[in-house]
């Protein structure tokens, strides 16, 4: 490649003239880290955390702070290629990008000319969460296509659902306002490896006397820094919640005055939350009654208090009503009225940038909506249960082969002579084995984007660093190409990075005055403003939300414990506790041949399939591994450092075992995500999770999940 090994340039450094570039971290990660990219003689020699950001201040996470390396895996794809051998065999040659786009643009006209442009599906997610190379390309050329629409669910929607119900939109406060708190809770999230930048704000309120509580069924290492540490069985969340709920109701600790003007359905509430007294609580969650009473009696009284809610928990079957149910506790005790009070599930509703024009939904054909596949379901989309069958796929930004739930049956389809299958992917992962045509992509040092983010209030800009290596081209030129050899000449398809940047900027939403290119290429980083339709205003240089009942986006215009729309829609009115649909409860007889729930979230070295495949931190990770309870591994003769076999009845994987009282009776944990390739037997954990869906959004189970666990011999 005439490229030198990042060791290489480090030790050339001092001899050559080296320049600085604002980036910004583009991974699924809500932190969206302001990088400084070190960049001479066209080679990116190291990147930094910009000490100027206010939020991230100047740190990056392990994860990211030798990027370089990933820059320069040597997996990472230079060059078109095609399939000259087996699928799955990884096996390639070299073409020209005009051949590569010929061939796809050819095979797509012949399936749509068949079976309609529905039997071509595009697969993405978050790979980047930039404007450009993200949001511009799940929409515009899709949309135009008609294709198969793709809910992209594996992630959020739970969360949002559970969260909109209650609140009418997934809006929550400024973290950088957790510092003014008095009692915060990290509810399913494991600040220390998934959220790292909170935790500094978290320990500025604890040394001004702050009580940090941490709700997880694992010991995480965000435990180990807790006041209070609430492990609780997996999937019994909203069951906490009601029972928090009832002593609140129970002992008069609610804000009257906040419930009466600004929330409905208090009654029904109450009504409910009856039916959860602490001892029912405690023979459910596990907790203690006493610590359930003391914790509920805490936060109503603390203040202000605030909720730090994560997408983990939501990854159940009852993972939606988990978050309807948290939700509603800061209204309850009107949190909201506080500097630092409230929750946080999301920060990305506040941004009010021009989705439509960057997406273009007007583009679709009249007539019906496209069909729409679930994202969690593609192993039973490739398996054939769909009209017209899927007969091409194009993924980016994403490995499914790898993250997918219920693996096994994803890669099946994946291997379907008659599917053809189009990946763009920076790096030869699990799923770009099984291309057909393989295009290689920028990183985020070779491109140009937009930033929004899911953990902070600041609208960021990413400047390329370095040229793109070899024939790397990003998502949008790509998409923009085919686009054109599909005969589409819309205006969107020949438009620049910077030309969407601006058309995502072009807003007339009070949220984001004075965000302008030309200020982002100067600064890098914008903090969006207040804005009265989202219930944001300014407390100095923070941002505080719902403080005085504005910003609620229900039907009702307040916080509803009570859901008429809900209700209207198939759902229970009220938050509900139902157990998890793989359980001892839900499922005894499936409990008896596979009595552990496992937890697969994840790990502190990698993101999702993210820099799984990079030496230094797959080093740090060590192996795949599992950690289960003493009293669990006595009884299979497990001890730590032993190879078990894991198993249910959609697969089976060998994993290292860690015996362990982090984790608890009944629960194993198996931090993700290990590529297939560098796994024993050539699978990871997601060959043993579910793709059945969660209660409301559609959205993943990947912690509903039993197995049983034993020792290879």
């Amino acid at each position: 490649m005439g490229q030198l090994a990042p060791e290489s340039a480090i030790a050339l450094a001092p001899r050559l003239t080296e320049k600085a570039v604002l980036s910004v971290c583009p991974h699924d990660c809500p932190d969206t880290c302001a990088m400084i990219s070190h960049v001479a003689d066209g080679r990116l020699l190291r990147v930094e955390g910009n000490p100027s950001h206010p939020y991230t201040r100047g740190t990056l996470c392990r994860k990211v702070a030798h990027y370089e390396e990933r820059v320069y895996s040597p997996d990472r794809l230079l060059y078109p290629m095609v399939r000259c051998g087996p699928k799955g065999s990884g096996r390639f040659e070299r073409v020209s990008w005009d051949h590569a786009l010929d061939l796809i643009a050819d095979r797509w006209r012949t399936i749509i000319a068949e079976s309609g442009p529905e039997a071509i599906l595009p697969y993405s997610y978050a790979g980047t969460m930039g404007v450009v190379n993200m949001s511009a390309c799940e929409g515009r050329l899709w949309n135009r296509m008609g294709a198969s629409r793709l809910l992209r669910t594996i992630c959020s929607t739970a969360g949002e659902a559970g969260h909109t119900y209650t609140m009418g939109w997934s809006g929550g406060i400024d973290p950088e306002s957790f510092a003014h708190s008095k009692l915060i809770i990290a509810w399913g999230t494991n600040l220390s490896s998934t959220n790292v930048h909170l935790m500094p704000f978290v320990r500025e309120a604890q040394k001004n006397g702050a009580k940090f509580v941490v709700i997880d069924p694992f010991k995480t290492r965000t435990a180990g820094s807790a006041d209070l540490f609430l492990q609780l069985k997996p999937g019994t969340d909203t069951a906490l919640a009601l029972g928090m709920m009832h002593v609140i109701l129970e002992e008069g600790l609610y804000d009257g005055d906040y419930v009466a003007r600004y929330t409905v359905g208090i009654d029904a509430l109450r009504d409910r939350a009856r039916e959860f007294p602490p001892d029912r609580v405690a023979s459910i969650t596990g907790l203690p009654e006493d610590v359930i009473v003391d914790f509920a009696r805490s936060y109503a009284t603390v203040k202000p208090s605030a909720i730090r809610l994560g997408y983990g928990l939501t990854r159940n079957s009852n993972g939606g009503m988990m978050a309807r149910a948290i939700t509603c506790l800061p209204a309850l005790v009107g949190a909201w009225r506080h500097l630092g009070g409230g929750l946080l599930l999301s920060s990305s509703s506040h941004f009010g940038w021009n989705r439509a024009a960057v997406m273009r939904p007007d583009l679709r054909p009249a007539g019906p909506l496209p069909r729409a596949i679930n994202m969690n379901e593609l192993g039973a989309a490739l398996a054939g249960q769909q009209n017209p069958p899927v007969r091409s796929m194009m993924i980016w930004n994403c490995n499914p082969a790898a993250v997918a739930p219920n693996s096994n049956l994803v890669i099946d389809g994946l291997m379907r002579d008659d599917l053809f299958t189009v990946v763009h992917e920076q790096l030869m992962t699990d799923t770009a084995r099984y291309a057909d045509v393989l295009l290689p992509a920028t990183s985020q040092m070779e491109h140009l984007d937009l930033h929004f983010s899911y953990g902070q209030m600041y609208v960021q800009l990413n400047q390329p660093a370095i040229e793109p290596l070899g024939e790397c081209r990003p998502n949008i030129d790509v998409q923009n190409d085919l686009a054109r050899r599909m005969g589409y000449m819309d205006a969107c398809f020949s438009q620049s990075a910077e030309e969407v940047i601006r058309t995502a900027l072009s807003t007339d939403d009070p949220s984001m005055s004075g965000v302008t290119y030309e200020r982002l290429l100067v600064e890098g980083s914008i903090k969006i403003g207040a804005d009265s339709s989202r219930g944001l205003v300014k407390s100095g240089d923070l941002i505080q939300t719902f403080a005085d009942g504005q910003g609620f986006r229900t039907p009702s215009g307040k916080v509803e414990f009570y859901s008429e729309k809900a209700l209207e829609e198939g759902y229970d009115p009220l938050p509900a506790y139902v157990p998890l649909a793989e359980s001892h409860e839900a499922t005894p007889e499936l409990a008896r041949e596979f009595p552990l729930n496992l937890l697969s979230p994840a790990s502190h070295h990698f993101l999702n399939s993210t820099f799984s495949n990079l030496p230094s931190l797959m080093k740090a990770e060590k192996a795949p591994r599992i950690w289960i309870h003493p009293e669990d591994a006595v009884e299979r003769d497990i001890s730590s450092g032993d190879v078990v076999r894991v198993h249910n009845l959609r697969g089976e994987v060998e994993l290292r075992a860690e015996v362990s009282e982090l984790a608890q009776p009944g629960t194993v944990w198996s931090p993700s995500l290990w590529w297939h390739r560098d796994s024993p037997k050539g699978r990871n954990v997601n060959a043993l999770t579910s793709d059945l869906l969660t209660d409301l959004g559609g959205g993943s189970t990947f912690h509903t999940n039993l197995v049983q666990v034993e020792r290879k011999r």
